[in-house]
């Protein structure tokens, strides 16, 4: 997108979104996109400020974040980095990850160009604030020294007191062992696949007594020809087996799908964290292609309900308006 079109937008979208320390009226509805300029492979943490906040790949240059009170109105405030600080060991930044660990905020992301699997590689950058500046740390693994070709989308768990990694693109959905910090690979740790070669963007997610392994199938970035669709698998251990309704392995390229497109949007992918609101439902974002306006990959959210254990979407595909996110207090002292 041009530096031009980008600013123009942002001025015009500032109006509506949520301002900070004023009452944000309570939503009824919501319209997707939830944000109508590109914000490819979107992750989410609610921060020690009571503030959602959403990171994204670099359409805008040095990875964009975004505030929310409400997961409806959002702000832009700034990137996490800027030109003398931004990640150097390849061109671009991808598909960011980020959770709080100890007192830090910890950024993982994909330092990346296009073709360039065995040079690809996951970096970490940490913060004392979930809106920066982030300090990068450098690269965790390129793809030749882990021996996982494409090795970005990197997703972080932690599981009974233990901090994993977990990460792939087309050359399969891998987990590995983190330190304490969360910031190095724990030394003489295994890399564990847990999913096939037909997938990317792998994300975790605990609800009863399963683990949830939410994918991206299909192209992400031809505009309205992209074919990304999200899927699901489940299995009662962190690191597998998953499978589908029928028990088919997603080691063998097996699932169920939870959003694909519809007549409005094409190419939802690239999921991030669920997200519960105060009446306890689940909310999922991930970005799509707007079929009335296809520049870029817009931010969307739907929200998931569980049906026989596992997550759905209305319909299967992102919806134009509906029922909004409920919180009780949407404003900030």
């Amino acid at each position: 997108m041009k530096t031009v079109t980008l600013l123009i937008t942002l001025f015009l979208c500032i109006p509506c979104m949520a301002q900070p320390g004023k009452k944000v009226k309570e939503k009824r509805t919501y319209n997707n996109p939830v944000i109508d300029y590109s914000l490819p492979d979107p992750t989410i943490i609610k921060a020690d400020d009571g503030y959602f906040y959403l990171y994204a790949t670099e359409d805008i240059r040095n990875l964009p974040i975004h505030r929310s009170a409400n997961l409806v109105d959002w702000e832009f405030v700034g990137t996490a980095f800027t030109d003398s600080t931004r990640p150097t060991f390849q061109q671009l930044i991808w598909a960011p990850d980020i959770r709080k660990i100890g007192d830090k905020y910890v950024l993982y992301y994909a330092n990346s160009s296009w073709g360039e699997e065995h040079t690809n590689g996951i970096g970490i950058a940490w913060s004392l604030r979930p809106e920066g500046p982030f300090t990068d740390a450098g690269k965790l693994f390129l793809s030749d020294e882990i021996e996982v070709m494409n090795s970005i989308d990197a997703f972080y768990m932690e599981e009974n007191g233990r901090k994993y990694l977990f990460w792939g693109s087309w050359h399969g959905l891998w987990g590995v062992e983190l330190t304490d910090d969360g910031l190095a690979l724990q030394p003489n740790t295994p890399k564990i696949p847990i999913a096939g070669n037909g997938y990317e963007a792998g994300l975790l997610h605990k609800h009863g007594d399963y683990y949830y392994l939410f994918a991206s199938t299909g192209s992400c970035c031809e505009g309205l020809k992209s074919t990304y669709t999200t899927v699901v698998g489940r299995s009662k251990n962190l690191f597998g087996p998953y499978v589908n309704r029928k028990g088919e392995l997603m080691l063998s390229n097996h699932h169920e799908v939870v959003i694909e497109k519809n007549k409005d949007f094409v190419g939802p992918g690239h999921n991030s964290q669920l997200v519960t609101d105060d009446a306890g439902n689940d909310w999922i974002f991930y970005h799509g292609v707007n079929v009335k306006n296809p520049e870029g990959r817009v931010l969307m959210m739907s929200k998931i309900v569980w049906e026989d254990g596992w997550p759905t979407v209305e319909n299967s595909s992102p919806a134009v308006t509906a029922t909004a996110p409920y919180f009780k207090s949407q404003y900030k002292n």
